[in-house]
């Protein structure tokens, strides 16, 4: 793991992380916890559905998008720490068997005007599937400490 300073970000510099293979259990298990509706627990009930078959609930990409990004090779100094998401959309469901993975790229970046150890990185980050199509785009910005300041 190479652990990631504000001062080794600049615009236009991208990452591309390790892929995960979604499961059918996967999408029912965390649906069962955290978005029980029938698109997302049982195949012949979503097969009526809007998404005409079984489908991971949002929430389950944003938190699979999560640990791709932890998991990576390259990450933020004291780990990837959110300051706000801007903007959040699926464009299309992840289905059982999507291999997903995360293309991040740095939008800008500004050290903190308030805390001098640190600052902001602003991100778009598009998880993918096996066809590189995307099922999560999202623009956020966070929080990086200073090389020699953290």
């Amino acid at each position: 793991m190479t652990d990631v300073y504000l001062e080794d970000l600049h615009t236009g510099l991208s990452f591309t992380t390790a892929t995960y293979t979604v499961s059918a259990d996967d999408v029912k298990a965390f649906a069962r916890q955290f978005d029980p509706q029938p698109f997302h627990l049982d195949e012949v009930a979503a097969a009526e559905t809007f998404f005409g078959g079984l489908a991971a609930s949002g929430w389950h990409t944003a938190a699979i998008t999560m640990r791709l990004l932890v998991s990576s090779e390259m990450r933020p100094a004291h780990g990837f720490l959110g300051a706000g998401v801007e903007q959040l959309a699926w464009p299309r469901p992840v289905r059982p068997g999507d291999a997903l993975r995360v293309h991040w790229e740095i939008l800008e970046t500004r050290p903190s005007r308030s805390r001098p150890t640190q600052g902001l990185a602003r991100v778009r980050m598009t998880t993918l599937n096996q066809n590189d199509a995307p099922v999560q785009t999202m623009i956020a910005s966070m929080v990086v400490p200073r090389r020699g300041e953290a």
